[in-house]
C-alpha cells in the first residue's frame, strides 16, 4: 500500500513535507529564496543535462558558479549560453577530467590558486560506460569517473570549503548526486579493487556500483565532519528518471523503446535538477547531513551500512595514498 501511494504521488506529481515533489522545478524550488551575496558553487559535468541546468538556474539566482569541463570549448559555449539569460552571471570555465587523477590534481590546485571561495559543491558528473574501458590510470572508467574522482575532488578541496565557513559563518554543502540503480548493487560483489579493475565487466553493474558508493561516500564523510564538528554538510540527490546525457552512451533500440514506453514516468531536465538545486540552497537543510533526497524531500536510501561505508573511505584512501605517492588526511593532499 505504502509504494502504491508513492507511485501515485510520483505521477502526480503530489508536494512532499517540503511543499515540492516530483513535478517541481529547479526554478521553481529557488524562486522564493532570499541568498546571502557571494555564493560560490562548483558542479561537475555541468555542460549538459541536469548539471547545466542546476548551473543556469544557480547563476540565474546569482550564485558564481564553477565549471570544470573535459572540453573547454564547449564549457565555454555553455557559458556563453547561461550569460544571455543571466548577463550578470559570474562563471568560470576550468579544465578538468574526472577519470584522470593527475587532472584532478591539477584542476583543484588551479582554482585554489584563484583565491575564490566554495560555498557549495555538487557532484553531479556521471559516466555511463557501455564497453569496459580504462583509464590512465588503469581504472574502470564508470567506477573511476562516479566516485573515485569525486571523490579526490572532495578531498582537495574540504580545506578551502572549511576555510570559507569560517570566514563566512554560513554552512558549506556537499551534493553527491546518486541514482536509484544503487538499489540493484549486489553487496556481495562490493569490493573496491574488483570494481576498479572489473575483470568482468556488466556495464549496469558498473554503473549501479559507482551511485552506491556514492551514498555511502556522503554518509561517511558527514560522519566525519559531525565528529569535527565542521561547518559543512554532505548529502546524496536521487534525480529521478531524466533522459539525459547518459544515455548517449546506452543508445539503441531496446533503450529508445524503454524510454518512449516509459515517457509517462520521466521528468524534464529542470524537474530533474529541482532536488539538487532545493538541497544546495534551501534553509530548511540546515544543518542535515548525511540523508538522500528524492522528489525534493528526504527518502530511504539502500546505503545505510555504516560499517560498509566506512571499510570504503579506509580502501578508497589507501589506494590513492599509494597511486599518488603522498600522504592524504582527511581533506587535504600533500
Amino acid at each position: 500500500m505504502y509504494c502504491m501511494k508513492e507511485v501515485i504521488r510520483y505521477l502526480m506529481g503530489w508536494p512532499g513535507p517540503s511543499g515540492f515533489g516530483s513535478a517541481s522545478t529547479a526554478e521553481q524550488v529557488t524562486q522564493h529564496l532570499s541568498l546571502p551575496p557571494n555564493l560560490t558553487a562548483l558542479i561537475t559535468g555541468g555542460t549538459s543535462g541536469i548539471g547545466f541546468e542546476t548551473a543556469r538556474v544557480l547563476a540565474k539566482r546569482g550564485v558564481r558558479i564553477i565549471l570544470p569541463a573535459r572540453d573547454v570549448k564547449r564549457g565555454n559555449e555553455v557559458r556563453e549560453r547561461i550569460l544571455r539569460q543571466s548577463p550578470a552571471a559570474e562563471i568560470y570555465v576550468l579544465e578538468l577530467d574526472l577519470s584522470s587523477l593527475s587532472s584532478i590534481l591539477c584542476f583543484c590546485s588551479y582554482f585554489l590558486s584563484l583565491g575564490l571561495p566554495l560555498n557549495i559543491l555538487i557532484n553531479n558528473a556521471g559516466k555511463f560506460s557501455r564497453k569496459l574501458q580504462l583509464t590512465e590510470d588503469k581504472y574502470e572508467l564508470t567506477f573511476a569517473t562516479n566516485y573515485l574522482g569525486h571523490f579526490v575532488l572532495t578531498e582537495v578541496l574540504l580545506p578551502k570549503m572549511k576555510e570559507t565557513a569560517k570566514e563566512t559563518g554560513r554552512q558549506g554543502r556537499i551534493i553527491n548526486v546518486s541514482s536509484m540503480i544503487h538499489k540493484w548493487a549486489n553487496r556481495e560483489e562490493f569490493h573496491l579493487y574488483d570494481m576498479l579493475k572489473s575483470k568482468d565487466y556488466n556495464a549496469t553493474r558498473a554503473y549501479a556500483q559507482s551511485k552506491l558508493a556514492n551514498i555511502l561516500h556522503a554518509k561517511e564523510i558527514a560522519k566525519q565532519l559531525k565528529e569535527k564538528r565542521v561547518e559543512i554538510t554532505i548529502n546524496a540527490v536521487h534525480p529521478g528518471i531524466v533522459k539525459t546525457g547518459i544515455i548517449r552512451d546506452h543508445k539503441g533500440f531496446v533503450t529508445d523503446c524503454i524510454f518512449f514506453i516509459a515517457s509517462r514516468l520521466l521528468k524534464s531536465t529542470s524537474q530533474g535538477a529541482a532536488t539538487t538545486c532545493y538541497v544546495a540552497l534551501s534553509p530548511k537543510l540546515e544543518g542535515i547531513s548525511g540523508k538522500c533526497f528524492e522528489d525534493c524531500n528526504e527518502s530511504s536510501c539502500r546505503g545505510d551500512y555504516d560499517r560498509m561505508a566506512r571499510v570504503l573511505w579506509e580502501e578508497t584512501h589507501a589506494l590513492l595514498q599509494r597511486k599518488l605517492r603522498s600522504r592524504i588526511k582527511h581533506g587535504t593532499i600533500t
